[in-house]
């Protein structure tokens, strides 16, 4: 059977620089009936673990360390005894939120990862943050990008350890090269085209978003 995308949504805390946001935050299992992987496990171990169904859970793959897309990560990997992945550059953020466990094994640019006969690729796209990566799955037609690009434009760069210049620089190199017809699934709120995405750069840029 081929691998297949599904979404969970859950909802928590952000916290960062001293503030705190109520947020939903998109989780998604890629894989099939018998093995999966977990992007971005956020605020809720035990519904994702639902979620899985009893699925041989591979891998829990961290897009950046912002608190809300790790704060389950390591719960779901004592659950299922599945390793946690993170881009080292991230690791600054990843101890503010678990300060007495490390990731399990490192993401790096280039990549891969194979479930249910599909692989992602890993992209590095710094910019939200320094360890930001998205996940490009082209057998399925879809990039995960964390909080690097949302429909209607990047992700936030106004917080720590984050830089608009970079963001822009990494959509424009890394994922506006894709082909446009690539679903965009984000760390939050809905989904969108590369193709969607790709004329309002400028604007992005003009604006300083």
């Amino acid at each position: 059977m081929a691998a297949r995308v599904e979404q969970l949504v859950t909802s928590g805390e952000f916290s960062l620089d001293g503030g705190t946001w109520q947020v939903d935050n998109n989780v998604w299992i890629v894989g099939d009936d018998a093995e999966a992987v977990v992007i971005d496990a956020a605020h809720d171990a035990a519904a994702i673990h639902a979620a899985l169904g009893g699925r041989r859970l591979l891998a829990v793959v961290s897009t950046h360390a912002h608190n809300d897309h790790v704060n389950a990560a390591p719960a779901l990997a004592a659950l299922t005894g599945a390793p946690v992945l993170l881009h080292p550059s991230d690791q600054v953020l990843w101890r503010q939120a678990h300060p007495d466990r490390e990731p399990d094994a490192p993401l790096a640019d280039g990549g891969q990862l194979s479930v249910a006969g599909t692989v992602l690729t890993v992209l590095h796209t710094p910019g939200h943050s320094p360890g930001a990566v998205s996940l490009y799955a082209p057998e399925l037609g879809t990039v995960f990008t964390g909080d690097t690009l949302f429909a209607g434009g990047p992700g936030a760069t106004g917080r720590s350890f984050s830089d608009f210049p970079t963001i822009v620089a990494s959509i424009r190199e890394r994922l506006l090269t894709l082909p446009p017809e690539t679903v965009v699934r984000t760390g939050h709120g809905d989904s969108t085209t590369i193709g969607a995405e790709a004329p309002h750069l400028e604007e992005w840029i003009a604006r300083g978003h």
